[in-house]
């Protein structure tokens, strides 16, 4: 077995490629637009599916750097923080406790789902948590960071392995599930979204013309001297939070720094030019998530999934199903049956199955067809990628005992 080790740079040029072959795809198939499928996941599983033929014929690992990544992440998450508006945050605060509640539900409900499947299929004890909310709601960080202690304490010496497979391929179904079910309730419901030429992640699909065209090199510029202002503070209070042993995710922070500013800067600084809900914003914080997810889903190891077997997958297949019942019945109704909970739902599937960025991916396809959900981007990510770790972190624990 060789590795062929790529630079940062040749990432980042093939992660856009990859973007569009995936969107030329799309445009082939138009189911995969109908159902809303980003075009980073069709390219993303596309490039992945290259990769494990590299391994599988020939022999050759290929492994991406992946920096530019993490940086593209807090990028992302500071445009939808300098996005949110006082008057959003408080019309969202009743639909974030609905959510997270629901979230909450769901996580016990997927770990009960792991612990009767194992019994049933006379599965390891220590795989029980990397089957539940450990590797599909926590994803792969919660995962490598439970790992050797479900190994140690269990004697399960292939943990860290079925944990990230279990991970991976729940990363593929959230990426691909979400628009599906966001196009069935839309549908079902004669859900329409709001008419408004506001935009909070991408821009529309089908520009309006009425509309004036405020993206060029200046607005670009002063969008990307806030955001990176944003960034640093971000990294300032992750320092002082380590300081005082408090840990929260660096895009969590840049997103609560984004909010802090949107709504203080313009009103301390009431002439200065602010990007919220510019096209300029929309436009910095949609390349970021389409090139983060790129890199993402190109550089997954679908090889390590051959380990897990029938059994597993069956047991991820059920799992599926019950987040996509879930979803359908539960959270649609429970968040208003409107449209925003048509976006939300589309974005469940990421907190249950996958990953906050995926979940985003799947409400911005949505959006950008639709109409914007303000809220939605607001809320989701505040669950998904705060509130809902700090819970699964204490279950995990309890379940690990």
């Amino acid at each position: 077995m060789s590795t062929i080790q790529i630079s940062g740079l040749l990432t980042f040029t093939i992660s856009i490629l990859v973007f569009f072959a995936g969107s030329g795809i799309n445009k082939a198939i138009e189911p995969l637009r109908r159902f809303n499928i980003p075009e980073a996941v069709t390219g993303g599983l596309l490039a992945a599916l290259a990769t494990l033929l590299a391994y599988r014929l020939f022999g050759v690992e290929i492994r991406f750097a992946l920096e530019a990544r993490d940086m593209l992440l807090l990028y992302f998450f500071t445009g939808i923080g300098l996005n949110a508006r006082l008057s959003d945050l408080i019309s969202g605060g009743r639909p974030l406790l609905i959510l997270l509640a629901l979230t909450l539900v769901f996580l016990i409900i997927q770990n009960l789902i792991a612990a009767g499947s194992v019994a049933l299929l006379g599965l390891p004890e220590g795989i029980t948590v990397f089957l539940g909310s450990a590797s599909l709601i926590g994803g792969h960080g919660t995962t490598i960071a439970w790992a050797p202690l479900i190994a140690q304490r269990f004697g399960f010496a292939s943990a860290m392995e079925v944990g990230i497979a279990v991970a991976t391929l729940g990363l593929v179904v959230a990426s691909l599930v979400g628009g599906p079910i966001a196009k069935y309730l839309l549908s079902r419901h004669d859900l329409h979204g709001p008419r408004s030429d506001e935009t909070v992640v991408g821009l529309p699909d089908k520009p309006n013309p009425a509309v004036g065209d405020d993206v060029n090199h200046v607005s670009l510029l002063r969008t990307i001297l806030v955001m990176n202002v944003a960034i640093l503070i971000g990294f300032g209070v992750e320092t002082l939070m380590e300081d005082v042993a408090l840990k929260l995710p660096l895009f969590v922070i840049c997103l609560l720094v984004g909010i802090v500013l949107t709504n203080s800067v313009p009103r301390l600084l009431p002439n200065i030019v602010w990007p919220t809900r510019s096209r300029a914003l929309a436009l910095v914080s949609d390349l970021s998530l389409n090139v983060f997810l790129a890199m993402s889903l190109m550089s997954m190891q679908l090889w390590t999934l051959g380990g897990l077997g029938l059994v597993l997958v069956l047991v991820l297949a059920v799992q599926t199903l019950a987040a996509v019942a879930y979803i359908i019945f539960v959270v649609f109704p429970a968040m208003g049956k409107n449209y925003e909970a048509a976006v939300l739902s589309a974005g469940f599937t990421g907190i249950s199955l996958g990953a906050t960025p995926t979940a985003i991916a799947n409400m911005t396809a949505v959006t950008k067809t639709h109409g914007p959900a303000t809220r939605a981007f607001i809320v989701l990510p505040l669950v998904s990628a705060f509130f809902i770790d700090i819970i699964n972190a204490v279950v995990i624990g309890f379940m690990a005992r």
